[in-house]
């Protein structure tokens, strides 16, 4: 644990709701069932349950069902976007986070139905309007897909 860890105080665990309150994004899309912690500032630990029963799982592929790759690094970016609207304190503020550069991305393992997806996300630069993120996913403690992303904090597209 970093000396930023053990200052900061964790929070957590967040159901769906919360999820729901920090996040626009609604099914088919929302990608974070629950957040396990959140240390503001510095990271956090959120979870996907990957079932058969997603849509994507009909084309992707029919005989060999895996989780498509942009899907994973979506679901790391929207773990990062509730990691930045609860540390920067945005919550009911209207502002979205909207991915600016993905880097890095690397895919390990396949993700298939029937796992828990686990999403580490950690701050790598933290500003008001742009942060830096790098992001893991994990099914049972083995590494499936990490990337590195910029996001920007701005207000949503004008109706």
């Amino acid at each position: 644990m970093s000396q930023n860890e053990q200052v900061a105080t964790a929070i957590g665990p967040l159901d769906v709701r919360r999820v729901m309150a920090a996040l626009p994004h609604r099914y088919p899309m929302l990608l974070v069932d629950r957040v396990e912690r959140i240390i503001p500032d510095v990271s956090i630990t959120a979870t996907k349950a990957v079932t058969i029963n997603e849509g994507f799982f009909q084309g992707h592929f029919p005989d060999r069902p895996i989780m498509p790759g942009v899907l994973i690094v979506e679901a790391l970016a929207q773990a990062a976007g509730v990691l930045a609207v609860e540390s920067l304190g945005l919550a009911g503020s209207g502002k979205l986070v909207y991915f600016m550069a993905i880097d890095g991305a690397k895919f390990r393992q396949p993700v298939e139905p029937g796992v828990l997806l686990t999403l580490e996300v950690e701050f790598v630069q933290k500003r008001a309007t742009v942060c830096k993120f790098a992001g893991r996913a994990l099914v049972d403690g083995k590494l499936a897909a990490e990337a590195n992303f910029t996001a920007m904090i701005a207000d949503p597209p004008a109706a």
